[in-house]
């Protein structure tokens, strides 16, 4: 029997008919896209369908959206694409102190071949504001990017203020839509972002394959070089089952979003009610804000967090903070960010719910915790 999944945001399952659309692809549609023989563009009119139904999740132009093998390759491409060193004379970047690290460290790196770097902070809230944005702004600030919804506490960035902002000075906005991408709706022209990153396994398509969207307008110079593929911009074979899983994915996420939306965050709410039933020091990360519909973060003060998981890890799956950083002792850096001291830290965990969450489920996980805290206060 497997355990109770509540780590949504670490990965997701393929959906079923996900599953189907590559297999029928690694069966019938096996060819080169990139060949002009009748396989070759068998496998090419695949991939082009999955590009339109990825970017109609996001209401952009089939043209504008770039395949690539996941998330951290599509915010790398952007940071280095327009700071890599040959063009890092004299140009800023923005970012904020809550990012993944495929973006974080990216600036990291930029700024040891000389880029100018700025980490905008977040308020206790967990928000970047756009005073804190206008703070950092230079005349030759050249990039801003800030994720849509942190991974972690789920709490939502104003992204659309930023472009706002910042877009009529000639700054170009990128925003790492990676965990809102199909459990919110997204409209880039909205937003009104240059640049957006997704990544598959976070909705429900398989790992190895992400995408970019570039606006039409957006400078892009190829990261990966190579055959030319992707109409130049992204060279190397395309994995066009990967693809169509991905594009499959967007068009069954597409047709009831706003009913799962409310669906989850109903759920998350009959979480949190439990939770504060049977723990009394107990305190939510993002109170108050705007957060993904299935997220939740929360602090068992007092308890740790990692030990009580460990009590718990037959029965169910969530995360003490981002998965990429599960084994670690050290306290998250988006807490640090949000001045949540050690203790609260050392108490949080998120819970992560999905498609495939049930009252049932929620209320075995209360119960199995409601158990495991007693003990432990014991």
């Amino acid at each position: 029997m497997y355990p109770i999944y509540l780590d949504f945001n670490a990965t997701t399952p393929c959906l079923p008919e996900v599953i189907d659309a590559m297999v029928g692809v690694w069966r019938n549609h096996w060819g080169n896209a990139s060949s002009s023989h009748l396989m070759g563009l068998k496998a090419k009119a695949c991939l082009e369908e999955a590009r339109m139904r990825v970017s109609s999740l996001m209401n952009a132009s089939s043209d504008e959206l770039i395949f690539t093998s996941g998330g951290t390759e599509s915010n790398n491409t952007v940071l280095f694409n327009l700071l890599g060193l040959s063009a890092s004379m004299g140009r800023h970047l923005i970012v904020s102190e809550i990012e993944h690290p495929s973006v974080l460290n990216a600036a990291i790196r930029l700024m040891e071949q000389g880029v100018s770097v700025d980490f905008a902070r977040v308020n206790s809230a967990g928000v970047v504001t756009c005073e804190e944005i206008q703070r950092l702004l230079r005349p030759n600030t050249a990039l801003v990017s800030v994720m849509l919804a942190n991974n972690e506490t789920g709490i939502m960035q104003p992204v659309s203020e930023i472009a706002r902002l910042v877009k009529p000075r000639g700054i170009l906005v990128h925003t790492d839509a990676a965990q809102a991408l199909g459990k919110i709706p997204i409209n880039v022209r909205e937003l009104q972002v240059d640049y957006l990153t997704l990544a598959g396994h976070k909705l429900y398509a398989p790992k190895g394959i992400g995408a970019l969207f570039v606006a039409k307008d957006a400078p892009f110079t190829p990261f990966l070089l190579g055959g030319g593929q992707e109409k130049g911009r992204r060279a190397g074979t395309e994995a066009v089952a990967l693809a169509a899983g991905l594009g499959r994915a967007c068009e069954l996420l597409s047709k009831d979003i706003d009913r799962e939306m409310k669906r989850q965050e109903a759920l998350k709410e009959r979480l949190w009610q439990g939770l504060q039933q049977i723990w009394p020091h107990l305190r939510r990360h993002g109170q108050g804000q705007a957060t993904l519909p299935n997220t939740l973060s929360v602090s068992f003060v007092g308890v740790n967090a990692t030990g009580l998981l460990a009590r718990c890890e037959k029965e169910f799956c969530v995360s003490t903070g981002a998965a990429c950083h599960d084994r670690s002792v050290r306290i998250s850096h988006v807490l640090a960010a949000m001045g949540v001291g050690q203790e609260v830290a050392q108490g949080t965990v998120r819970f992560s719910l999905g498609r495939t969450t049930t009252e049932d489920q929620i209320d075995a996980v209360l119960a199995i915790l409601g158990q495991q805290l007693k003990e432990v206060s014991n």
